[in-house]
């Protein structure tokens, strides 16, 4: 009797100790190691790991930041800890990873997420062969996918003059990416094509602080303030865009246009001779402002071919009335010989 007592008393010890060893176990079931070392939990909805490499495929050490974005909107970020980040408990969607590393070149990755398991992605950086060249200026943030469809399908529509097309597509960025520095260019673009320039001014503004090497974005920002007749103001943007693209005729046009209506008649001329000279005729109206220039100057039978050029090569355009005027009064009043 008193044996098989203590042989109850044995099963019942080691039946605890079992229970116990469960109930210590039991979180370590329902946790993995994460990519940092740490335990995360365990859930039915997918998880992401990130591993952040160089070309050569060694772990990235430098400190950086991964941002995770889901149908073009910030579902999260994190930095990086020895090459490695994580993203639990994830909705369905389509994804784009995006890594920022000192010295190293930003980039992005993109995954559909459909199926409720671990993700591995992996993430490689090119050294920044120029780590000073962009000193104190913050990095463009990357545009989603989505976002950057919609809007090359709207700059394509607005090469082709197609606005409520160009509209249309631009309003599926906006909805992705409202801020992001591209969209706001092209949001200022159509603006201007709307004849709406205050607001032009306005987005074309934001996308040159977010961008300042955006040199389109400064031109049009410059023919922003022109079309306000904001000439003075216009000056900084458009000199700006010329040193970031010293072939672009846009920005000298505006200087042109500017220094004239300030008078500045000298500064005007080389800047709209410029603006000629790079267009290639693209722009017919900076052949009118060119004359007008000449003009101011005393140039008057240099005024007088540029007229008569442009009235040969553009009699249908409506400005031909105009540079017809302005011919007859520079004959009319003795500048130039009469024809």
């Amino acid at each position: 009797m008193r044996f098989a007592k203590l042989h109850r008393q044995g099963q019942a010890a080691v039946f605890l100790a079992i229970v116990v060893a469960t109930i210590l176990l039991l979180p370590l079931a329902h946790a993995q190691d994460s990519p940092n070392g740490e335990l995360v939990p365990r859930t039915d909805r997918p998880e992401l790991s990130v591993a952040v490499k160089d070309v050569a495929g060694e772990p990235i050490i430098a400190a950086g930041l991964v941002k995770l974005y889901r149908d073009g909107f910030l579902n999260g970020q994190t930095g990086l800890t020895r090459g490695h980040a994580f993203f639990g408990s994830l909705p369905f969607g389509n994804y784009s990873v995006t890594v920022d590393a000192t010295g190293y070149k930003s980039a992005q990755s993109d995954i559909n997420v459909s199926v409720a398991m671990r993700y591995e992605v992996e993430v490689r950086l090119q050294r920044d062969s120029a780590p000073d060249a962009g000193a104190g200026v913050p990095a463009k943030p990357l545009l989603a996918p989505k976002a950057k469809e919609a809007l090359d399908k709207s700059l394509k529509a607005l090469s082709k003059n197609k606005l409520a097309e160009a509209e249309k597509y631009l309003a599926e960025a906006v909805q992705l990416a409202p801020s992001h520095p591209d969209v706001l260019y092209v949001q200022g673009v159509v603006f201007l094509d709307k004849r709406s320039f205050a607001q032009a001014q306005g987005v074309l503004e934001k996308a040159s602080q977010m961008d300042p090497t955006n040199g389109r974005a400064l031109s049009r920002l410059a023919m922003a303030f022109v079309d306000e007749g904001k000439y003075d103001q216009a000056i900084a943007p458009a000199q700006k865009s010329v040193q970031l693209d010293a072939a672009a005729w846009e920005p000298q046009w505006m200087l042109g246009e500017s220094y004239y209506h300030l008078q500045q008649y000298e500064e005007a001329l080389k800047a709209s001779q410029l603006a000629w000279n790079q267009s290639n005729g693209k722009e017919p109206q900076i052949e009118l402002l060119l004359a007008k220039a000449l003009t101011a100057v005393g140039k008057y039978e240099d005024a007088a071919e540029s007229l008569r050029d442009f009235l040969k090569r553009y009699a249908d355009r409506p400005e031909a009335p105009t540079a017809r005027r302005w011919l007859d009064g520079l004959a009319r009043n003795g500048k130039i010989r009469a024809n």
